[in-house]
């Protein structure tokens, strides 16, 4: 059984690891150091929420969310900013597991929406998305945002 809960410093070695293997996965070199990731996700003024999946054999994936805001509005609102899910573990519900937790963090901080983006190439992610009720945003790029 699949667990979802904050990243602990203990967490951040592994977690490190699955950033820097998404960003190979996007053709992209991770410049994020250990000492970034403990600054952003546990410092004195946490930028980021760092949820993981942790399963019997340890983290299965990690989703980070940035908050965000429509000032003019008064509306808070959360970006996932990255979701990963470990290739032995995809298929499983642990993606749908972290957006579910995403969503939750949201509205326990006030948020009125959680939004997301994916490759456009993804067209799984993008499925998944709308059937968990993510509605499509007319920006560049595949872009998805929950309302509550």
């Amino acid at each position: 059984m699949t667990q979802i809960r904050q990243a602990t410093e203990q967490d951040l070695p592994e977690v490190h690891a699955m950033v820097v293997g998404l960003a190979r996965h996007h053709g992209d070199t991770a410049m994020l150091t250990l000492d970034d990731l403990r600054r952003d996700a546990l410092g004195a003024h946490p930028w980021l929420t760092i949820l993981v999946a942790e399963a019997a054999k340890g983290l299965s994936g990690y989703a980070a969310l940035c908050p965000i805001a429509q000032l003019q509005f008064g509306v808070r609102g959360m970006d996932l900013h990255h979701l990963f899910i470990r290739d032995t573990m995809r298929g499983q519900g642990v993606g749908r597991a972290l957006v579910a937790a995403c969503i939750g963090v949201a509205r326990e901080r006030g948020c009125r929406f959680l939004a997301v983006g994916t490759d456009p190439d993804n067209l799984a992610a993008q499925q998944t998305y709308v059937a968990m009720g993510f509605d499509r945003v007319p920006q560049p790029g595949p872009r998805f945002r929950i309302k509550w």
